[in-house]
């Protein structure tokens, strides 16, 4: 399968590999013992937006079944 830099399917694996850094570290500094309590605030409304649009994205990719 071969991916070029602009299709759906690549901006797919990029958001995915995003959205699993930015998981480990607001686990990271959730267990900090000085916890950047806006740093980790900034951090989760990010990974949130990321989950939003890979929704969005699969949900382009993914044909609607026959009724």
């Amino acid at each position: 399968m071969t991916l070029n830099h602009h299709s759906p399917e690549r901006l797919l694996i990029e958001l995915r590999i995003e959205h699993a850094d930015l998981d480990a570290l607001a686990d990271k500094a959730a267990h900090e013992t000085l916890i950047d309590e806006l740093l980790l605030r900034r951090l989760k409304k990010r990974r949130l937006h990321i989950r939003d649009r890979i929704a969005r994205l699969e949900a382009t990719l993914i044909p609607p079944e026959p009724a």
